[in-house]
């Protein structure tokens, strides 16, 4: 675009603006072109806006006279604008010009780098500086905007659609833009954040995620909680990880002297920050941050690399440089979706020294205003410190004038029935019918994915059908499925049945019924994945899978008590039948040895099975106590924040009666406690322990021992905090007291950041140790060391 076209979108933005917007214009630089972001305010105070992605600034102001207005932009030389208001709305277009950077040689040592100085004193004075900032409430302005570069069409055969409408033709476009307006509170370690207003584009239901416990960064703390946690620059233990190089030195307009210093990572795979920091010289405060990651870094898989830049204006009523605003850049590119996104941040009306009561702080970190999402255009022009861009004034109203359309009958019905058509890829992962306006759909799952082996049924696989209706405006949810089941070798027809209803998403009730046949593991847990025992079997000739047969019903009912407690229950009839093996086939192997038997307690004894025909009743009370659970309450329900400070406690108790022999009747009491935290920037470390005793056990069905998870088909679990590497699956199986203990500690790039050549594998070091101890046996041991996160660049 050239000067005379920008100028005249520039007038044309300020005079389309709200007539009561006080003071606007535009900034830009020497050559005039815009400069976004450019942080505005008062002298002395930090009453401010910003200008948006096209330099143009709106300031909510009403007093006429004589004011100093601040222009402070990095790179360029902060500048005062004396301004003599008689009328409104005042126009005020400000040219900014490059800032000449200079090394100041005074005072330094020939021998000491003159950036390890500032940096020093920076580290020096961070304690106090975070010690200033533990306490505050302030207002809070976010807006967050994610743009896709040529989305694909389809992703295994399934049609993506327009994304709401935000696509040009070269299906390049504004995937996400919403705006929030909060006001939070923090103390200490303590965060509390109420929206006052949320707009979503596209969606009258106003729901942002731009929350600010997200975007509370600060560099006085050791570490930036920023997907993993990050060294500081200004760490105690900050020389570690960066060198440092001055770049040049300037004085800011009311006259501070600012350091510019380049940061630099020693290790380029540790997870570090690199860019620039700006300190004030004597106070050692931070004065700006120009930083950038890479998603690699900050296990954040999508993002190629993030940058995150702050601003700090200087108050001099209360002495301190204070962070004013927040920009967050990222580049992405995943499973042929690409784009960038940005978010900005902006904070306002600080109290430093807030009077809390005691009852301020709860386990509630977000709540929502009633009024948050009826807040109309005029209220957002009036309120929002940072103006709206041209592209974001359009995707505005393209997507609030489509969305009307889009939730007719009519368009959802059109749109339905483009997504229901049936083609060969709904051969390979199933065929879904939706009806969105009544908010239902119906599902037959595709059988060649669950096509597996074993030894008990053979070649085997199942069929799904399934139907849910959502209510979103209740949170509640019905579903209904059945399962049929068929294997060749035993030639046997399996149906199962279920049906679930979700209440609400506040506590969350659900009621569950099931029942039909099924083969089942006596490890309830099914340790042996139908993937991994497949492979085993008919390559390696190892059926570690073993079955038996039941008919069944039950019911389940669960729900949340109270905040962090939530309460399970099931009850259940089984009638049991024991299964014996009925092929012996295999694909790389000897056909004369064969497999082992399907009796966990004798794989040589093909006669007889570990259990005979029974039927028991079986009910199963628990607790989940997360203590301290900390929440976000949204209009259409509650959402657990998934923070690790303290354990999660299970409590359960198990009983089995009126079975038809007598002796399976038992009880078991069991208890487990489980959590995972980091460890500042050494990784993170996780524990699960479990412990439980029976009671009245002596002959109960070895279904109902206590069973350990192992892993012997050497497939890749999900979590090895609750299985064994090496353990035989049945070996250490109890009706007796038993204690399980499991500990694991992933230094991420901690350890293998930090050696040659090894480090480009992106690989973690993760240290483990494993405990059982079963009453009569011996305690059982494993330590391990092992590699995490291998694969190849995204995957």
């Amino acid at each position: 675009m050239n000067v005379t076209k920008r100028v005249a979108l520039y007038f044309l933005l300020i005079f389309t603006t709200r007539m009561w917007t006080q003071i606007q214009g535009v900034v830009t630089d020497h050559n005039g072109a815009a400069l976004p972001f450019v942080n505005i305010y008062f002298e002395g105070t930090l009453q401010g806006t910003t200008t948006n992605g096209n330099g143009f600034y709106q300031l909510d102001f009403s007093q006429t006279g004589k004011h100093i207005l601040i222009f402070k932009y990095l790179g360029f030389r902060t500048k005062k604008e004396v301004v003599s208001i008689d009328h409104f709305p005042h126009v005020l277009n400000v040219s900014l010009e490059p800032e000449s950077l200079q090394l100041n040689e005074v005072g330094i040592r020939v021998s000491e780098n003159p950036a390890d100085r500032i940096i020093r004193n920076a580290i020096a004075k961070r304690r106090e500086y975070r010690k200033k900032f533990e306490s505050f409430t302030a207002d809070f302005y976010s807006k967050g905007l994610i743009r896709i570069k040529d989305a694909p069409q389809k992703i295994l055969g399934q049609d993506l659609g327009d994304f709401g409408g935000g696509l040009d033709s070269t299906r390049s476009g504004v995937l996400y833009l919403s705006e929030t307006l909060s006001q939070i509170t923090v103390h200490k370690n303590k965060f509390k954040e109420r929206i006052l207003a949320s707009k979503r584009s596209g969606d009258d239901n106003g729901l942002s995620f731009n929350n600010a416990s997200d975007l509370n960064f600060s560099f006085y703390n050791n570490t930036v909680e920023f997907g993993n946690p990050l060294i500081s620059p200004i760490a105690d233990n900050a020389f570690s990880y960066y060198r440092y190089r001055l770049i040049g030195t300037f004085y800011d307009a009311d006259n501070h002297l600012i350091n510019q210093i380049r940061v630099i990572p020693k290790r380029a795979r540790d997870r570090v920050f690199t860019g620039t920091l700006y300190v004030v010289e004597d106070s050692w405060a931070l004065y700006a941050t120009d930083l950038k990651v890479t998603g690699l870094q900050a296990q954040i898989l999508p993002a190629d690399t993030i940058r995150l830049r702050q601003d700090f204006n200087y108050s001099k009523e209360k002495d301190l440089w204070i962070k004013t605003l927040q920009r967050i850049d990222f580049a992405y590119h995943i499973l042929g979706f690409k784009g960038s996104g940005r978010n900005t941040a902006a904070y306002k009306n600080y109290d430093l020294n807030p009077v809390f009561g005691t009852k301020e702080f709860t386990n509630e970190v977000l709540s929502f205003a009633e009024t948050s999402r009826k807040k109309d255009s005029i209220f957002w022009k009036v309120s929002r410190p940072v103006p709206l861009t041209p592209e974001e004034i359009r995707d505005y109203r393209q997507k609030d004038s489509l969305q009307d359309i889009r939730k007719s009958r009519q368009y959802l019905d059109s749109a339905d029935a483009r997504g229901n058509r049936f083609t060969l890829g709904s051969l390979l992962y199933g065929y879904t019918y939706r009806n969105s306006y009544t908010e239902k759909s119906f599902s037959v799952s595709s059988p060649i994915p669950h096509i597996r082996f074993n030894t008990v049924q053979g070649w085997n696989g199942q069929l799904r059908l399934d139907y849910t209706k959502n209510n979103k405006e209740r949170g509640s949810r019905l579903t209904m499925g059945t399962q049929w089941a068929y294997g060749e070798s035993d030639k046997r027809l399996r149906p199962m049945a279920e049906m679930g209803y979700r209440f609400n998403n506040f506590s969350r009730p659900v009621l569950r019924l099931r029942g039909g046949n099924q083969v089942a593991q006596f490890n309830e847990n099914n340790p042996v994945t139908t993937f991994g025992n497949t492979i085993a079997s008919l390559f390696f000739e190892n059926n570690f899978a073993k079955f038996y047969e039941k008919d069944f019903v039950e019911t389940h009912f669960s729900r949340e008590v109270m905040n962090g407690l939530r309460f399970y229950s099931t009850l259940g009839f089984e009638e049991r039948k024991p299964l014996f093996n009925t092929t012996g086939q295999v694909i790389i192997g000897d056909n004369e040895t064969p497999y082992t038997s399907n009796n966990p307690l004798d794989p040589d004894d093909f006669e007889n099975a570990a259990i005979v025909q029974h039927s028991i009743w079986k009910l199963e009370l628990g607790v989940r106590i997360r203590f301290g659970q900390k929440y976000l309450s949204y209009p259409e329900g509650k959402v657990i924040s998934l923070e690790n400070r303290f354990p999660t406690l299970f409590l359960g108790y198990e009983k089995g009666f009126a079975s038809s022999l007598s002796r399976n009747n038992y009880n078991q009491f069991k208890l487990r406690i489980h959590q995972n935290f980091d460890i500042a920037n050494k990784g993170e470390f996780g524990y699960n322990l479990r412990s439980g005793f029976f009671v009245d056990a002596e002959g109960n069905s070895f279904v109902d021992h206590q069973h350990f998870n192992g892993n012997r088909t050497r497939i890749t679990r999900d979590n090895y905090l609750d299985a064994f590497f090496l353990l035989p699956y049945y070996d250490l199986s109890t009706n007796r007291s038993y204690l399980e203990g499991h500990m694991e500690h992933n230094f991420k790039g901690y350890v293998m950041g930090r050696i040659p050549l090894l480090n480009k594998l992106n690989a973690h070091l993760i240290a483990s140790a494993k405990y059982l101890s079963t009453a009569g046996n011996r305690p059982y041991t494993e330590y391990g060391i092992s590699l995490g996160n291998l694969g190849w660049k995204k995957f």
